[in-house]
């Protein structure tokens, strides 16, 4: 397999964004395969999901956001620890942070090799990282679930653990009124996975049938397009569910047989690539994805972390 160039440090195209309503007073912003972000209105609050990597970058996204509403921003919900998630925080100007007590804790034992990491993966999605104060901290968690109400006739707005899946920590925002769900990064829609701290067994099975189980007509994934309607939405669960499965059986039967990492990589990658290898990030995403899961099967429950040293190894060892 010819070398390539490291992760997505050769992706410097810029990516279309998109801003659509999915109900009154609900907004997602999708951009080709770049992580999306989402917003719900309350009587006179906004709550915003995920922050994007850099401030700058988020108040481009807070800008296409006030053609619609100039309500201020109460809580901003980060679904997971992830770099790109959560560093562009401080544009918002949130009265409260809100994550799960799981990802409070991945911040504080590896939020700083992740920033590392990740701006090495992904140098792109960084725009003006001067512009990053230092690690996003929650200043409210929550361990299973949180409701927050909307006020007036707005409903509520439910913030749930459903299990361990991309990584320990992740939340998904649910709103039972409008069936829109904000899935974060436990489910992508037409786009890759990635899995490099994540829990396949938990993710594939417990963790997703209690995604789908909330019945969503909308679902907004980490990256690629809106899910609408409840088939659209299944597929989208059941290709997150595929490509974790496919995973585990390639991976699983070559470390049963005593092969190498690099033998594994190479059937997942033939395995995977006809149904899901020109989706975003599939070729970043499968290294790191194949090593994780290589070391869950070799007894390593929880992930490694991931350092700008770690991830050169992977990559040269893997498609290098």
């Amino acid at each position: 397999m010819a070398a390539r160039p490291f992760a997505s440090s050769a992706d410097l195209g810029v990516k279309e964004q998109t801003l659509e309503v999915l109900a009154d007073g609900v907004y997602a912003l999708t951009a080709e395969g770049d992580p999306n972000v989402g917003a719900i209105e309350g009587e006179d609050f906004l709550v915003c999901f995920e922050a994007l990597a850099t401030p700058v970058a988020a108040r481009r996204w807070l800008a296409r956001l006030r053609e619609h509403t100039d309500k201020p921003v109460r809580y901003l919900v980060l679904s997971h620890y992830h770099a790109v998630r959560v560093l562009g925080a401080s544009a918002f100007d949130a009265e409260v942070v809100v994550s799960s007590e799981q990802t409070r804790h991945l911040i504080a034992e590896r939020g700083q090799q992740d920033w590392e990491s990740e701006y090495g993966r992904m140098p792109r999605l960084f725009e003006e990282p001067e512009s990053i104060p230092g690690l996003t901290w929650p200043t409210m968690t929550f361990r299973d679930r949180l409701t927050i109400s909307l006020g007036g006739d707005r409903g509520e707005l439910v913030l749930a653990f459903l299990g361990r899946g991309h990584t320990e920590g992740d939340v998904v925002a649910w709103l039972p009124e409008q069936q829109v769900l904000f899935a974060g990064d436990l489910v992508e829609s037409q786009a890759a996975l990635y899995t490099g701290d994540a829990f396949h067994t938990d993710w594939a099975t417990g963790t997703l049938d209690r995604v789908k189980a909330l019945g969503a007509q909308q679902l907004v994934g980490g990256r690629g397009r809106i899910a609408r309607g409840r088939e659209e939405v299944d597929a989208a669960i059941e290709q997150t569910r595929d490509f974790l499965l496919t995973m585990q059986r390639t991976v699983g039967d070559v470390h049963r047989a005593g092969g190498t990492l690099t033998q594994a990589f190479e059937a997942t990658h033939a395995a995977l690539a006809p149904q899901y290898g020109a989706w975003p990030i599939f070729e970043h995403c499968l290294p790191f994805d194949v090593q994780r899961l290589w070391d869950e099967l070799s007894g390593i429950e929880r992930p490694v972390i991931w350092t700008a040293e770690r991830d050169r190894q992977v990559w040269d060892e893997l498609q290098g």
